[in-house]
């Protein structure tokens, strides 16, 4: 869906008034709103999905203690300042 914003400039219009007649426009067809409301749109997930992506994360930290229970690998360092 093409919408065009299209203005014509009047007799002894600066080109701000031009400007700022055009930007009215194009906010009043909703262009730029219906574009900023799709930009960041995810698609839900179904619960086989989640439900699959939680167990592998589960199985990964435990894999993870794990490997630091038998000293293979190192302990996670305390990140930030501790209050």
């Amino acid at each position: 869906m093409a919408i065009n914003a299209e203005v014509t400039r009047n007799e002894a219009e600066n080109p701000v008034n031009l400007i700022r007649r055009f930007s009215k426009r194009v906010q009043g067809t909703g262009l730029i709103q219906g574009s900023r409301k799709r930009r960041y749109y995810t698609r839900v997930k179904s619960a086989n999905v989640r439900r699959q992506q939680t167990l592998k994360v589960i199985k990964r930290r435990e894999a993870v203690k794990e490997l630091i229970k038998l000293g293979k690998m190192p302990e996670k360092p305390v990140r930030g300042r501790r209050r």
